[in-house]
């Protein structure tokens, strides 16, 4: 189920790995900027559809996670 609160507009994802490359203080070859753009794509999708997940409003987040 897609979010409804979601951009319909996909942002400048080439500019945001550009810009946050440094902040992470990573070093981004401009060969690879496509790659990390089609990455954060997949991303984005994903989190969408876990954002767009309804749950009941007495669903309480687990303070630990085990499998």
């Amino acid at each position: 189920m897609p979010n409804p609160e979601a951009p319909t507009t996909e942002p400048d994802l080439a500019a945001y790995a550009a810009a946050a490359a440094p902040v992470l203080g990573l070093t981004l070859d401009p060969a690879w900027i496509a790659p990390v753009v089609a990455n954060l794509r997949v991303l984005r999708a994903a989190a969408d559809l876990v954002a767009g997940f309804p749950l009941p409003d007495e669903a309480e987040a687990a303070p630990v996670f085990e499998a």
